[in-house]
């Protein structure tokens, strides 16, 4: 099948231990609907011989009965398009993973959705990815959605950026094209934080420049596809300065041993270094780095080992260790974070959530919604809500403290997920962008309040002979809908103020006009028409 069939039938354990020692490179393909994504991932592995026998018969009998390729030809982007729902509709929908190696590299593949309804999908399988493909099809340039995945790929800190601009027979292969598509990209591009940057022109239908060398393009002389993912650097993506190690386990089999197990998120670990135990301050000096093979004299990301320590200290999971660095980690129960929303229910501030970060999980909740980021635009909007796949930059507030980096610096300590309390699903998934320290000096006021309930505090005069029994079910109504509501049947003239300064809304009965901000008639309004009217003016939202 591959480069190194002649090994693996003579000497099997030979190859695996080749296998293993090889560098490990993570990458996403992304783009528009029908750029070409999952037609690439198949061309890259059919022209690399990756495929099996039984894989490719069983394609090419799938492209005769779906009849989308001409005679003879293979749809190779049913090699990763698994779903049988993709396979109707012809697009991706969830990411799809694919393993195969090199000489020098192993890699594993992420097919993320084109769409924007998938845009969680996209940020799910990018963020543990060292690189991105970006595919640009060169009919039609860079396009919102091209945007769109280069903002992701910027926010999830992926250090290098492969665009392929694909379809290059369908403009005859033309150099001016894919000038201005290159510059295209650069423009929009500046402001992000994206620095290595690759452009190649392609054609995955017919090969040109994945694999082989195209012959109708003899103007690009840059590294095919192939070459490029073969020699990318990649080593020093990762942050071997600030160490961290955020304990998952504590092992102690018997009375003699006590270890402390995990993945090093960051840095690298000597044996016999000092390290601090956060948030308790203590200290010691790391006795022993073990692993399944032994002892080994350093450990570095993304390891998973066991420390001992010379001193008996109290360390339990959801601790971090960290080495003696300039940049201490923060230690607070509130920071700043961009968040991208899962799923369909809406987050909105004051919900209480599990939020969990490395290996400790705490219970908290998002305070403040700053702004909602158009991830086709880059504009910030105000936002009282997140909905399904909409990213915001947001304070995120908890019950206790947590050690935690700005997400740049380290991701292992910078990332976190949001779940559900009651279902216990993942619904967001967070990067720390920096601690809060100055929004515990601002005082709550009454937007915030009445942002938290999805409310504008309001005072609302209710008359009628029912304006009592009324009042009390648009009570009932309101707070059973989320909403901060009370009911003042005798109505003091310095009430209705300080009440609308904590954010609520105010039923009044029988009060004067000058007092309230809306009447409505009891006699001639329902219990329903009464509460679409509040939604229509949208005093509840």
């Amino acid at each position: 099948m591959s480069h190194q069939s002649d090994l693996i039938s003579t000497d099997i354990n030979a190859y695996l231990a080749q296998h293993e020692r090889k560098e490990l490179l993570r990458f996403l393909t992304c783009g528009n609907v029908d750029d070409g994504k999952s037609t690439l991932i198949g061309r890259l592995l059919h022209d690399s011989k990756m495929i099996y026998e039984d894989q490719l018969a069983a394609v090419q009998a799938d492209s005769v009965k779906s009849g989308t390729t001409g005679v003879g030809q293979i749809d190779l982007a049913l090699l990763v398009d698994g779903l049988q729902a993709e396979r109707e509709q012809g697009i991706t929908i969830d990411v799809a993973y694919r393993y195969f190696s090199t000489s020098t590299r192993k890699f594993i593949i992420a097919d993320t959705p084109g769409h924007e309804q998938y845009t969680r999908n996209m940020a799910t399988g990018a963020s543990s990815c060292d690189l991105a493909v970006i595919l640009i099809d060169a009919r039609y340039g860079v396009q919102t959605q091209t945007k769109r995945h280069s903002f992701i790929a910027s926010l999830l800190g992926i250090k290098h950026v492969i665009v392929a601009i694909n379809k290059m027979d369908l403009m005859q292969y033309s150099e001016a094209t894919f000038k201005k598509i290159q510059q295209d990209y650069l423009d929009f591009t500046e402001n992000l934080d994206l620095h290595d940057i690759r452009f190649i022109p392609i054609s995955a239908l017919n090969g040109d420049n994945v694999v082989n060398v195209s012959e109708f393009m003899p103007w690009f002389v840059g590294q095919t596809f192939m070459e490029t993912l073969n020699t990318i650097e990649i080593v020093s993506d990762h942050n071997f300065t600030d160490a961290r190690f955020p304990v998952q386990y504590v092992n102690r089999p018997h009375l003699d041993f006590r270890g402390f197990c995990g993945t090093v998120a960051s840095g690298v670990f000597f044996m016999g270094d000092t390290i601090t135990a956060l948030p308790s301050g203590k200290t010691s000096k790391i006795k022993s780095i073990v692993t399944h093979d032994g002892e080994i004299p350093r450990a570095f990301t993304p390891m998973a080992v066991t420390l001992t320590l010379e001193d008996e200290i109290d360390i339990s999971r959801g601790d971090v260790l960290i080495g003696t660095q300039k940049q201490a980690p923060s230690i607070a129960d509130k920071f700043k974070a961009t968040i991208v929303w899962m799923t369909e229910q809406a987050m909105v501030p004051g919900r209480q959530y599990l939020i969990k970060s490395g290996t400790r999980s705490v219970s908290g909740s998002i305070s403040i919604i700053h702004h909602r980021i158009d991830v086709n635009t880059l504009e910030h909007h105000d936002a009282n809500q997140l909905n399904l796949n909409e990213i915001g930059s947001c304070t995120v507030s908890l019950t206790a403290p947590i050690v935690f980096d700005p997400y740049k610096l380290s991701k292992g300590t910078g990332s976190f997920i949001v779940i559900d309390r009651l279902s216990n699903v993942t619904v967001g998934a967070g990067m720390i962008t920096g601690s809060s320290d100055s929004i515990n000096l601002k005082a709550v006021d009454a937007q915030e309040r009445a942002a938290r309930f999805s409310q504008v505090a309001t005072a609302i005069n209710l008359t009628g002979s029912e304006a009592v029994s009324i009042g009390y079910l648009l009570e009932r109504k309101l707070f059973d809908n989320g909403h901060l509501v009370t009911v003042l049947e005798d109505t003091p003239s310095d009430a209705i103020p300080a009440l609308k300064n904590a954010g609520l809304i105010c039923i009044c009965i029988n009060a004067k006009v000058e007092q309230t901000d809306l009447t409505l008639d009891s006699d001639i309004l329902s219990l329903d028409e009464i509460y679409s009217v509040l939604k229509g003016k949208n005093i509840i939202h």
